[in-house]
């Protein structure tokens, strides 16, 4: 609130030019306007659906991939080296070739989001894999479980804690790589507001745009970590809820 109530009177006072940053209240009421004018909701519409598709395709990616390299040692071997060599390319170096590729309608944007969100799944479902007890499915094979059976039953409810640590990464990769995937030339969306309001130096219309990302990625957060919570409910806590 501090910080606030400087920033407002900096602004006040001309010390802050609204060129170089609005103030809190003017942020306020142009987040106000947008909304009341749908303009806002219109286009954060566009940006959760560029940002839902893109994670669903990482998710049946990463899913596939990680038990495929987490069940097998020649998956592993097949799987694991690729996206070691994956993850150490940073996902938004791809852009230009993802413009060459698919040009620069939604599909670059959608290709993007799930290239960037697909490793963080993979690895913790992989992990997730690899680290059940042993002698939990050992167990679980002498009571006659085999084969999906037992992948049902031990091994996924054992990865899924780490399986959601990678949904909860990869929400907020989604977030962040939408800021960029935006900025290829979109004609709605986040994205397409701020590139709208640099060009006509509108601050105000940029901090409400960052401050609506903000809120989706608490938001996508807040979401996994009720879904965690009722998919773990047999799981024993360290800090009572």
């Amino acid at each position: 609130m501090l910080l606030l109530a400087l920033w407002e009177l900096g602004s006040r006072l001309g010390v802050i030019p609204e060129r170089v940053l609005a103030a809190p209240s003017t942020v306020a009421e142009t987040f106000w306007a947008l909304t009341v004018s749908g303009e806002l909701p219109a286009n954060l519409l566009v940006s959760l659906a560029r940002a839902a598709a893109g994670l669903s395709i990482a998710l049946v990616v990463a899913v596939t991939l990680g038990l495929a390299a987490g069940l097998s040692r020649l998956g592993e071997t097949a799987i694991d080296p690729l996206m070691q060599i994956k993850r150490t390319i940073p996902s938004l170096a791809l852009t230009p070739l993802f413009i060459v590729w698919f040009g620069i309608g939604e599909t670059p944007k959608i290709v993007l989001i799930a290239v960037a969100t697909t490793f963080p799944i993979y690895l913790n479902l992989f992990a997730g894999v690899r680290g059940i007890d042993v002698r939990l499915v050992e167990a679980a094979r002498s009571f006659g479980l085999s084969g999906w059976s037992l992948v049902r039953e031990v091994i996924l409810p054992g990865a899924l804690p780490s399986f959601f640590v990678g949904l909860r990464y990869a929400l907020g990769v989604s977030v962040l790589v939408l800021v960029v995937a935006e900025q290829i030339n979109a004609q709605a969306g986040l994205g397409h507001l701020i590139n709208n309001a640099r060009d006509f130096m509108r601050t105000d219309i940029i901090v409400v745009c960052l401050l609506v990302y903000a809120l989706l990625g608490l938001g996508a957060d807040a979401l996994v970590r009720t879904l965690e919570r009722r998919a773990l409910a047999w799981r024993p806590s360290l800090v009572e809820q």
